[in-house]
């Protein structure tokens, strides 16, 4: 795994977390707006919405660097739109760099030769 993919990687696995805490923040606005008085629906639908846009933009750009197939980019799109599905996403991708990463140390150290 060249740099530029792990980087893509990266950013789609930090913004995944604080975009799935956005949504079930907004998802408690929204309950908050219909039971009482408070409305910070604006504030936190802003908030995710440029989260969201984010998780997109970087979600694209890994999955054209790291060549997922379908099946793989659909998971991690899937996992965007769910209540709690980014922190599943961030922990998948934090594996996947692991992994990567010792691939890629193998790969130097001649153990393996992929």
């Amino acid at each position: 795994m060249d740099i530029k993919t792990a980087s893509a990687l990266r950013r789609l696995r930090l913004v995944s977390a604080p975009e799935a805490v956005s949504f079930l923040l907004l998802l408690v606005c929204s309950v908050l707006k219909r039971t009482t008085d408070f409305n910070a629906v604006p504030v936190m639908g802003m908030v995710h919405g440029v989260l969201f846009i984010l998780y997109l933009i970087f979600w694209a750009d890994a999955w054209n660097r790291a060549k997922w197939d379908l099946k793989t980019a659909a998971l991690y799109f899937v996992l965007s739109v769910l209540p709690a599905g980014g922190f599943f996403a961030e922990r998948k991708l934090k594996r996947e760099a692991e992994n990567a990463l010792i691939a890629s140390r193998a790969r130097n150290e001649g153990i393996v030769s992929a």
